[in-house]
């Protein structure tokens, strides 16, 4: 079965007589999460999970269908920079969604999945915290729910931003948490929001990697882009911790990460990783066991900073 055909697909929306941006000829392959589950998982298990998550799972397919029905629907004279009360409305109306961390900046063409189109060279990324105190039961049904009720209102969140960006006469594309165009993680790294651990999860000061992610892409030209990243030292760090390395049940993780000529990363045995995802209620144990889950950002970065 091919679940590509199932799920909304924003390239069966995009108008090619209009501008639209394509990926870089080294971009990736996206992984598509209910894909990978059919053709290296349990579907079967997977399938049972279906009454616990319908709400969310469903809702967030809703709401995908609106984004990409919704692409061309953008104001008649757009403006390109943004006003300092536009900006501020548009944070506080993303931090009264849910939103925990928000990040700018320009989307980098390799990081547009090699088979998806966007319209708009500019990134909000919105991230969400998944409630640690679930998140600790991992694996279990609860945990599981947690993840598709943040797929499902950062869904919203995207949509809702989009609205009050048109509204105001800025043009915006809503990206959504589940499938998406581009590889969030790597576009919150650029952000400068936090870091990619060795188990591909971003992590943030704030959430540790505890979340999930969504993005807004815009032409508007006058972002705050930020262009430091301060949280590069993780990098160091996960190569002498490999907590998440040791404690994953599929052994997905490589204690040695995959690195590619041009420079991208590969954190993790995808095939391996369906395994105990669709038999375990999404699994979850490497965000779980990950230190900066179970303990304070702050205190770590100090700690290993004296070694």
């Amino acid at each position: 079965m091919d679940i590509k055909k199932v799920m909304p697909n924003i390239n069966k929306h995009i108008d090619k007589s209009k501008p639209y941006i394509s990926p870089s000829e080294n971009a990736h392959k996206g992984l598509n999460v209910p894909q990978i589950v059919f053709d290296y998982g349990s579907i079967k298990t997977k399938v049972k999970s279906l009454p616990n998550l319908y709400k969310y799972m469903f809702g967030s397919f809703k709401e995908m269908k609106k984004t990409y029905k919704e692409l061309y629907k953008q104001p008649r004279n757009p403006s390109k920079n943004i006003a300092s009360k536009d900006l501020e409305g548009l944070k506080a109306l993303a931090i009264e969604l849910g939103a925990s961390d928000i990040g700018f900046t320009d989307v980098d063409l390799s990081y547009i999945f090699d088979d998806k189109l966007i319209i708009y060279p500019n990134a909000i990324v919105l991230a969400m915290e998944m409630a640690p105190n679930i998140i600790e039961t991992a694996p279990s049904k609860n945990a599981e729910k947690e993840i598709f009720r943040t797929y499902y209102e950062l869904c919203v969140m995207v949509n809702r931003i989009k609205d009050f960006l048109n509204d105001r006469g800025y043009n915006a594309e809503a990206g959504p948490s589940l499938g998406g165009e581009v590889n969030y993680p790597l576009l919150a790294q650029k952000s400068g929001i936090g870091v990619i651990g060795k188990h591909g999860m971003l992590i943030t000061p704030k959430l540790g990697p505890s979340l999930r992610l969504a993005v807004v892409y815009t032409d508007i030209a006058n972002l705050p882009i930020e262009n430091d990243n301060k949280h590069l030292w993780i990098n160091d760090f996960c190569e002498t911790c490999n907590q998440c390395v040791k404690k994953c049940p599929g052994g997905a993780i490589y204690k040695d990460t995959i690195i590619f000529e041009d420079g991208s990363k590969q954190c993790i045995d995808y095939k391996k990783c369906a395994v105990p995802f669709s038999k375990q209620h999404g699994c979850t144990v490497c965000i779980k066991e990950c230190i900066f889950f179970k303990s304070n950002y702050d205190k770590i970065e100090k700690a290993f900073a004296k070694k």
